[in-house]
């Protein structure tokens, strides 16, 4: 981890900052008029992934060797904030697309890079990520779901849990235990499955608090083959890919949160310049201001936060680890502080689903939970501090 010297600058350029508005017009012209609709149907935001599709925006971070849009991690985050301002299910397009294809772009070989990473940016496909079960959240290494050799290729069997855009998804970068008999940490490799292999299917839709419009189910997979070529890497180092890959993709889901809170706010001070009480605008009054300073305090220092992450990403700097761990707790901690308030702003309105403020409240507390607890953060950075 840095010390107290460089934490690494950033600098949007102006490609970046016409690629936000951009996201930002579309976002606000093709999602946002559907997210209502799309959270309360709990049904995948097919029209956003189509406006998105057609502007490169639903996979930016595919090299363009792979006949992607060649983004850098910052880029990539300001193109997940803008899309999560409008909707947070969506949102979840272009950052699982990230997630689930990361370890493909880390340690994937050249073939397995040209024959999925092309299709995921065409648009034809998208890319999710098989790590969690039901008994192995926080706890990876304790994975039970196996893959054995038969002949040149794997035997896949088990189930995967918490799986974000079950079924919408073509490819799916699963982890299962290979050798059993090695030591713990150093048994699991990782795979890409694809949809239509035999022996895999998918659980029911969780029903869920938040991100409604983002389908979670659990992978079954029985007596799956799975050819030789598509195992990433070399056997037994998958969970440190895995987790590698965590260091990279947990500021998207920061990227996630500060869109989500920048929506709240947007939404809470407009409604409180509008809202009259005893005569004059709430906004008028000294204490709703107090309220609207601090969050935009707040969620301004996360963004901050989670920007100087992603630059770390791009270099791939030694300190990533404790960066991107910080990012994604910070950022989400404030988006359920400001989704909270803005509810608060907006009082008995805020309380209906006649305003997004109690999507967006709802939304927000799993950024808390996925890719890794905010208990879990905390250790995460608490051991890079006491390894210095």
């Amino acid at each position: 981890m840095a010390g107290t010297g460089d934490f690494g600058a950033y600098r949007l350029s102006e490609d970046q900052e016409a690629i936000r508005a951009a996201v930002r017009e579309l976002a606000e012209k093709e999602i946002a008029p559907f997210a209502h609709q799309v959270d309360a149907t709990s049904t995948f935001p097919a029209h956003a992934y189509q406006a998105l599709r057609a502007a490169d925006f639903h996979a930016p971070h595919i090299p363009v060797e792979y006949s992607g849009m060649g983004a850098d991690a910052l880029t990539t985050v300001v193109i997940i904030e803008e899309v999560s301002r409008a909707c947070a299910s969506s949102g979840l397009i272009p950052a699982v697309n990230k997630l689930g294809s990361m370890p493909v772009i880390l340690d994937g070989s050249e073939d397995l890079k040209k024959r999925y990473l092309t299709p995921v940016a065409s648009g034809d496909a998208m890319f999710s990520y098989g790590l969690s079960e039901r008994e192995a959240g926080s706890d990876t290494a304790s994975m039970r779901c196996r893959a054995t050799r038969s002949g040149d290729g794997w035997i896949l069997n088990g189930t995967k849990a918490w799986i974000t855009n079950a079924g919408e998804s073509a490819f799916y970068t699963v982890f299962a235990v290979t050798e059993p008999e090695s030591p713990r940490g150093r048994n699991v490799s990782a795979f890409v499955v694809e949809r239509g292999d035999p022996g895999f299917s998918f659980g029911e839709p969780e029903h869920k608090l938040g991100i409604k419009g983002s389908p979670t189910r659990e992978l079954l997979f029985d007596s799956t083959p799975i050819p030789g070529d598509r195992i990433i890497g070399e056997p037994g180092r998958g969970l440190p890919l895995a987790l590698r890959t965590l260091d990279h993709t947990r500021i998207t889901i920061g990227a996630q949160a500060v869109g989500i809170a920048q929506g709240a706010l947007d939404l809470a001070a407009t409604y409180v310049k509008e809202r009259q009480q005893f005569g004059r605008a709430i906004a008028e009054f000294q204490g709703i201001q107090f309220m609207l300073a601090d969050m935009a305090m707040k969620l301004e220092a996360a963004r901050q936060l989670v920007y100087v992450a992603a630059a770390k990403s791009e270099r791939n700097d030694p300190d990533l680890t404790f960066f991107g761990a910080a990012a994604k707790c910070f950022a989400s901690d404030i988006a359920m502080s400001i989704t909270t308030d803005a509810v608060q702003l907006l009082g008995g309105a805020g309380y209906t689903t006649d305003f997004p403020a109690e999507r967006m409240m709802r939304d927000a507390k799993i950024t808390q939970i996925y890719e890794g607890t905010n208990q879990i953060q905390r250790i995460v950075m608490a051991r890079q501090v006491l390894a210095r």
